[in-house]
């Protein structure tokens, strides 16, 4: 008498081949992780590297955008405790986003530039990473992060670039964020010379 199937290990066996199919999509031939000179390590173009090639694709779970806002608000916590401030959080669409924060997640290392040389494109709720540009062998790989110029403070940017803006903001609003500098310096100003008019007080005489 042949016994049913236990249901946990069919789970099991299947999230496994999930993971594993996973994993093999995140790879690339195009591309390796090394130590890097923006933050932390990052990702290098292997070969030569022709404009628009698709070098490595973006994995990770596609979560609605409720579980999105409850996952950045964690780490915005926990970057606020410990100063791990890393968010791998993708938008796709209007009602999903990607989550990368996956270990085997090669372009989740990808650094920010200020004058990148790849690019996101979404195809399908898969997210691919694409050359804007030729790139050399042994370049370091970088693309335009996106982060919204409200939260400018927050991101500093390292890339090293001459364009560079000095935050990680998306260049769509660096008018913006210019603007934004701009206001939080003549504020800072103001309030100094503000505090050298206060008189100092005197020292009581007992």
């Amino acid at each position: 008498m042949s016994k049913e199937p236990d249901k946990t290990l069919e789970k099991q066996a299947k999230l496994i081949r999930k993971f594993k199919k996973m994993w093999n999509r995140s790879q690339s031939e195009l591309c390796e992780v090394r130590g890097s000179a923006i933050h932390g390590r990052g990702v290098y173009a292997t070969v030569d590297i022709k404009k628009d090639d698709k070098i490595i694709e973006y994995v990770g779970e596609l979560i609605n955008k409720e579980e999105s806002e409850r996952r950045a608000n964690a780490q915005a916590e926990l970057a606020a405790q410990h100063g791990d401030a890393a968010v791998y959080i993708f938008t796709v669409d209007d009602d999903y986003d990607l989550d990368g924060n996956l270990p085997w997640n090669t372009a989740r290392l990808i650094n920010h530039s200020c004058e990148p040389n790849c690019e996101a494109w979404i195809d399908e709720k898969r997210i691919f990473i694409h050359a804007l540009r030729n790139i050399k062998m042994g370049e370091e790989l970088s693309f335009d992060y996106g982060f919204e110029v409200d939260t400018w403070e927050e991101h500093p940017c390292r890339c090293g670039k001459k364009s560079c803006v000095g935050h990680i903001v998306s260049r769509t609003q660096w008018k913006e964020l210019e603007k934004k500098k701009a206001e939080k310096h003549a504020w800072a100003i103001i309030t100094k010379n503000a505090a050298k008019k206060i008189p100092a007080a005197k020292k009581s005489r007992r």
